[in-house]
Parts: C-alpha cells; sequence; structure tokens
C-alpha cells in the first residue's frame, strides 16, 4: 500500500545555525515521505557552494534552473543569489529582484509563493537564523490553510528567526529536530490508516 503524506511541497528555510540540523533533518528523513521539498539558505553569493553536494544524504539534491519542472519525491536547493519561487504546480521560477531582509534567495519569498500555489497541502519549516526571514512567508503558508513549524528557538543557534515566526503567527508548531522528524514519520502512519 503506497503512502500518502497530506503535503505536496515541504519547504525549509534557514539562515545562520541552521545547517547542522538541516543536515540532520535530511539524514533521518523517513524514505516514505511522499512530497516535494525545497530548501532555502542563506548563503554567500560570490563563493563556489558545494552545499547541494554536502547535504545530498539518501538522495542527490537539486539546484532548479529557471522553467525546471518540479518533479515528485525530490529535494531542491534554491541556488545562491536568486529567489526561488514555484510559478505553478508544474515549474520553478528564478527571479533576481532586490535581497529581502538583506538575503537573495529569501525564505519569505520562497514560502510566499509556495503557499498561493499549495495552499493547504503546504508544510513550512523554518530553522535557525539572525534575521526575521521567513516568518511572514510562513503565516502566509499558514493563512492559505497549509502547516508552520519553527525549530524551538531553546534549541536554535540563533533564535530570532523561528521567534519572529511565533511572535507573528502564534500558531506556528515549535519542535525539536526529534519531533519535526518524528512529524514526517506520523504522516506516513496516518496516510496508511486513512487508505
Amino acid at each position: 500500500m503506497k503512502n500518502i503524506s497530506p503535503y505536496d511541497m515541504i519547504a525549509i528555510g534557514g539562515s545562520a545555525g541552521s545547517l547542522p540540523v538541516l543536515a540532520a533533518l535530511l539524514e533521518q528523513l523517513p524514505a516514505s515521505v511522499n512530497a516535494t521539498m525545497m530548501i532555502i539558505v542563506h548563503r554567500l553569493k560570490n563563493v563556489v557552494s558545494d552545499l547541494d553536494r554536502l547535504l545530498s544524504f539518501k538522495t542527490p539534491i537539486i539546484e532548479p534552473d529557471d522553467k525546471e519542472t518540479i518533479l515528485p519525491h525530490r529535494i531542491y536547493l534554491a541556488p545562491q543569489n536568486y529567489h526561488l519561487l514555484v510559478e505553478n504546480e508544474d515549474a520553478f521560477a528564478l527571479d533576481y529582484a532586490e535581497a529581502l531582509h538583506y538575503s537573495r534567495p529569501s525564505i519569505d519569498v520562497s514560502f510566499a509563493s509556495v503557499a498561493a500555489v499549495y495552499g493547504p497541502r503546504a508544510l513550512g519549516i523554518l530553522l535557525s537564523g539572525a534575521s526575521k526571514d521567513g516568518a511572514e512567508g510562513l503565516q502566509s503558508i499558514i493563512a492559505a490553510g497549509g502547516t508552520g513549524i519553527v525549530q524551538d528557538p531553546e534549541s536554535a543557534l540563533f533564535d530570532t528567526m523561528p521567534r519572529a515566526a511565533l511572535e507573528l503567527c502564534p500558531e506556528v508548531l515549535p519542535m525539536s529536530l526529534d519531533a519535526m522528524v518524528h512529524f514526517l514519520q506520523e504522516f506516513k502512519i496516518s496516510a496508511t490508516h486513512d487508505q
């Protein structure tokens, strides 16, 4: 019996201090997660980055090109110095607009596009960071009927990002790394019972 996730898109954003948690989350990600994932991480724009290779534990991580088709059950990483948007359920768009919160890619921009396209089938996860980027985008996901999770500020190396989301949107669920992994494993179980 095939397990079906209640989410078609899982968007994960992070900045300073998020990489250890992101790496651990991806490494522990259950193979049964039947959603597409996109990762938006603040990176230096003028430095060669192997982040896609470094985060490829169980499956290769793809940096999409503009207008690239969104394929199911893949993990995508926002390219350096571009906003990554979901244009529709079929394609990504790369945008070189001004930086938001001093960041390009901006988590807010990506999360807002995910909310607009996927609505209640979107899950947003915001990790450690030293800016407020991602808080408004997570609020957009929740307002569209999706689910928002933040790394528990007590466990974040830089708690500004998760705290900003919690202050802006009290419906956001704060979770430790273990709780996030358990949450992702749970929809495998609930989907099995629902079929």
